[in-house]
Parts: C-alpha cells; structure tokens; sequence
C-alpha cells in the first residue's frame, strides 16, 4: 500500500483510482435513482432506455443493432430485452421488406402512453441528483466526462493505446 508524505497509508493507489471508484459509486447510486423512480411504471432502465430510442425514432422505428448501439448500458441481450417489450405490448418488430435479414423495432401507441406517464417522474429523478451543483459546474462535469468517455471508446476500438494511456 502507499503511503502519504507523512508515512500514513493512502485509501488509493493514485489520485486516478480514487476518481474511478467514485465515478462506479456515483455511477451505482444514480442507477439505483432512477431505478427507484420507474419502478412504479413496471420498467427497468434498459427497458425505460429503449422505449425512448425507439420514440426517438418516430414512425420509421430502427434496426435491433442501432438500438443496441445507441443505449446508455451497452448490452449484449437487446433481442431478450425486445422481446419482453413486444410480449408487452410495447414495441413491435418487423422484417425490413428490402433486407429480410434486418429486424425493425417500433414503439407503439401503447409503449408511448407509458413514456408520457414516466416522464417527469423520471426528469425529476434526473435533475434533482445534482443537488448543489450550479448550472455551470453541471456543464463543466459534462464536459469532464465527455473527455474520459471520448479516451475510454478511443481505447477500446484501438486496445494498443492502452499501453500509451497507462
């Protein structure tokens, strides 16, 4: 374990370790939020993330693999998670008639009226999570960790830059 200056021994490794923990236990006690607040709807977060990429989407809904590629928590069961919506009665998919290959998923009338109910419930979960932070400092956070995120995606498609990050 390292130690301070003062020889006492140091919580973390590196200044970096202590952010990464606090970024997962931010990351958890917002999850758990937001969970909180949906939980009433009979939704989960994937579920509540897909159901507003696909009205997102409008009329045209999307292919399975751009909503997989567009959720907030990268999953690799979106056609699981689709099939729980659509036995519901939420979402709808169908054969592209041009790429029979290619599954488009909508929302429907029903998965609509869902989100309209969830939605301030849900913005408020979101925006009171930030307490005492100013708009500002908000954008600046934003701003902080669009940058780790940026070099995070830039490692992962490109793994040999790991040994430059480190």
């Amino acid at each position: 374990m390292n130690s301070d200056k003062q020889g006492r021994p140091r919580a973390f490794r590196s200044i970096e370790q202590a952010a990464a923990v606090s970024l997962l236990q931010t990351t958890d006690a917002f999850r758990r939020r937001l969970t909180r607040a949906i939980e009433p709807f009979g939704i989960t977060l994937q579920q509540f993330n897909v159901l507003r990429i696909l009205r997102g989407a409008g009329l045209d809904g999307l292919a399975t693999l751009t909503v997989a590629n567009r959720m907030v928590e990268r999953t690799p069961g979106v056609t699981r998670l689709l099939d729980r919506l659509e036995a519901e009665g939420l979402v709808e998919r169908v054969r592209d008639t041009e790429d029979r290959r290619r599954v488009v998923a909508r929302i429907t009338p029903q998965g609509r009226s869902l989100l309209e109910r969830v939605d301030d419930t849900f913005e408020d979960a979101e925006d009171g999570a930030f307490g005492d932070l100013n708009e500002a400092e908000v954008e600046q956070l934003n701003r902080y960790l669009g940058r780790v995120r940026v070099h995070l995606e830039a490692i992962e498609q490109n793994p040999e830059r790991l040994d430059d990050a480190t």
